[in-house]
């Protein structure tokens, strides 16, 4: 890479990128890097270094509310959080680890622009669900904003929606308003031990569909766990947790050995589950599939890897694999998707990153994408 823009503020972001147009340069997008082997590699020829832009702007507790650069840390907006008993609901996972970068790297506009969402995904939403506006530069090198500070903003097209998962393919993202929530006052874990897929993955959907409001649903089979491991979170209210935890334990009686973890052991396992930590370690290639939720057990025995786990009460699988050709094909019939998420780049480029999609969409995706950036300069890939 020739160089690589540091920017202090949205001007001078604008201004790179509009040297960007005129010389016809791409641009690789980052904050701190905690991302950078996911996704198509990119062939910019540039870069452009957001982790400057790294402030808190403002923070509303009493109206949910809080407004940070791309850049800002979100180790830092949790702390902040925490100060008034507040989180970002969506768990935003800390990905780091798997592309070589410490823990706490992650930023606000990099989870964004991934869309990263952790085990409370299935209940709370995913992060879009949580973003609420941002300012932005496109490819013609003008700032725009969109969105606004509250949920109900009637503006015209919901770009918040749009650009969260883009991964930066439509704009670079210089501030970002999201919504924050109560935290919950107590949180409680339930284990099922030594049940195989198929049984987990029922008395997960079974509990996912019941009244008791379940706000982790994940299974860690002996691969990952060494004995099979079925896994419950209950949050909220104190009270309501207590009577909730009583009801759930007498509903899995004899299904299982049943056990209730301590809330460090609880956390620790939960935050292994979110960021997939049993995979750090290895240099296999790592699969993220989201499928319905009653395909889980029947994709991961056809796909056949050695090492893997459910979270969402299946709905989302990460494994090993090399073998691109049968994951796809595993997935296929489902009506889920597949994303290569960690692997070397020979094979990002010669295999697609995301799941392929039909022509239709991909013209009307390429469409939206230059109507943003009809250089082509973000996050440029091959053809």
């Amino acid at each position: 890479m020739a160089d690589t823009f540091i920017p202090e503020n949205e001007s001078q972001t604008r201004d790179s990128v509009a040297w960007a147009l005129n010389a016809g340069a791409g641009l690789r997008i980052q904050g701190h890097a905690s991302k950078a082997g996911l996704g198509t590699p990119t062939t910019a020829t540039h870069g452009i270094d957001l982790s400057r832009l790294d402030g808190i702007i403002s923070y509303a507790p009493e109206e949910l509310v809080l407004t940070a650069q791309a850049g800002a840390p979100i180790a830092e907006i949790d702390a902040l959080l925490r100060q008034h008993r507040q989180h970002l609901a969506f768990e935003p996972p800390d990905w780091g680890p798997h592309f070589g970068a410490d823990r706490n790297r992650g930023t606000l506009g990099g989870v964004i622009s991934c869309n990263a969402s952790g085990p409370r995904r299935f209940t709370a939403g995913a992060a879009r669900d949580h973003f609420l506006g941002f300012s932005a530069i496109n490819g013609r090198g003008e700032i725009f904003k969109a969105g606004g500070r509250v949920v109900k903003n009637v503006t015209g097209y919901d770009l918040p929606k749009l650009f969260a998962g883009a991964y930066g393919r439509l704009g670079i993202l210089t501030k970002v308003t999201v919504k924050t929530l109560p935290a919950p006052m107590d949180s409680a874990t339930l284990v099922l031990r030594h049940l195989d897929d198929a049984a987990a993955l029922a008395q997960l959907r079974k509990a996912a569909s019941g009244t008791l409001e379940l706000s982790g649903l994940a299974h860690l089979p002996a691969c990952i766990a060494g004995a099979a491991q079925t896994l419950f979170r209950l949050e909220g209210p104190i009270a309501a947790v207590t009577e909730r935890h009583a009801r759930l334990k007498q509903a899995l009686q004899g299904i299982g050995s049943c056990q209730s973890l301590g809330a460090e052991a609880a956390s620790g396992l939960w935050r292994q589950v979110r960021d997939a930590d049993f995979f750090t370690d290895d240099a296999m290639p790592l699969w993220r599939i989201s499928v319905p939720p009653q395909n889980g057990a029947a994709v991961a025995a056809r796909i056949g890897s050695h090492k893997y786990y459910f979270d969402w009460a299946g709905g989302l699988i990460w494994l090993l694999s090399n073998d691109a050709d049968r994951v796809r094909q595993s997935v296929a019939d489902t009506g889920g998707h597949a994303t290569l998420f960690r692997a070397p780049d020979a094979m990002r480029r010669a295999n697609p990153v995301f799941e392929p999609q039909p022509a239709a969409l991909a013209a009307l995706e390429e469409r939206v994408r230059k109507a943003f950036d009809p250089a082509g300069i973000f996050n440029p890939t091959a053809a």
